[in-house]
């Protein structure tokens, strides 16, 4: 890893990328993101070697160094790392940041889209894909347990939100840079694509048509999942064949989350991934 530079004032040019990190989450960064936290920071080191993102610069807490010092080596030397006290770090952010890891990556410049990512899926394949996922957390989740259970992408439409976020790369701990994905079009045309491409679609909601334990698992499926509060809408429903999560009478649905781990389950259970 390069050798560690230290700040000392939160104005240094060499770490304004890093400034107000909550007000810029919510007006983009041009192409790059902010991985947060230990384990992010390890995918994010993954992925650079792999050639999926590109790291751009590390700042560390000074007394998280120590901690952190293997997976800096896995950087290569190009690629600077600060380190500052609490207080700099803390004014620089904007806010109290208690983990004291953060880097900033950068998006590919030809990152796949809609069709060459379906291109690339393997003969025997399992994907999930979703539909207004507007919540940064599920959005997180649901990359998490793409992970967890060996599915080969992850299919967001354009009304849901970019798993690149914060908040949302945290809570998929570092997953969203592990797991190839687009977020693109409609979910009909995404469906539809995946149709062609001999996937058997199959949308998760309370009022799917069959339980999910009884779909027929074959080589290519895709499990689709809709918004909290709205689910799935009809145009998919009507259109794809359904499934349903049983569950004690006279509750609300499942968190989009929860059912998307269930249904992951079962389908890479069948299928040998697990």
């Amino acid at each position: 890893m390069a050798a560690p530079v230290a700040i000392d004032d939160p104005d240094d040019p060499r770490v304004a990328a890093f400034r107000d990190i909550s007000e810029r989450d919510l007006v983009g960064r041009q192409g790059r993101f902010i991985a947060e936290g230990t384990v992010v920071l390890r995918m994010l080191a993954a992925a650079h070697a792999a050639g999926r993102f590109r790291a751009e610069q590390v700042l560390i807490l000074e007394n998280r160094l120590p901690g952190v010092e293997a997976i800096l080596d896995a950087f290569p030397a190009d690629v600077p790392v600060y380190v500052a006290p609490a207080r700099v770090i803390d004014a620089v952010a904007g806010f109290h940041l208690h983990r004291g890891v953060l880097a900033i990556g950068r998006r590919p410049d030809a990152a796949p889209d809609l069709d060459s990512l379906i291109a690339t899926l393997p003969d025997r394949a399992l994907v999930l894909a979703g539909c207004g996922i507007s919540n940064h957390d599920n959005a997180g989740s649901l990359f998490r347990n793409a992970a967890a259970f060996g599915a080969d992408a992850l299919f967001l439409d354009e009304t849901s939100c970019d798993p690149l976020y914060r908040k949302a790369l945290r809570v998929s701990v570092g997953s969203v840079l592990a797991v190839p994905f687009v977020r693109q079009g409609s979910i009909l045309d995404l469906l539809e694509k995946l149709d062609a491409a001999g996937f058997a679609v199959w949308g998760l909601s309370p009022r799917g048509e069959a339980e999910v334990g009884d779909i027929p698992v074959g080589p290519r499926m895709a499990l689709v999942m809709g918004t909290e509060g709205e689910g799935l809408p009809q145009a998919v429903m009507s259109r794809f064949r359904t499934a349903r999560i049983a569950q004690r009478p006279h509750l609300d649905s499942l968190n989009v989350a929860m059912a998307a781990g269930i249904g992951l389950y079962r389908i890479a259970q069948l299928q040998g991934r697990i």
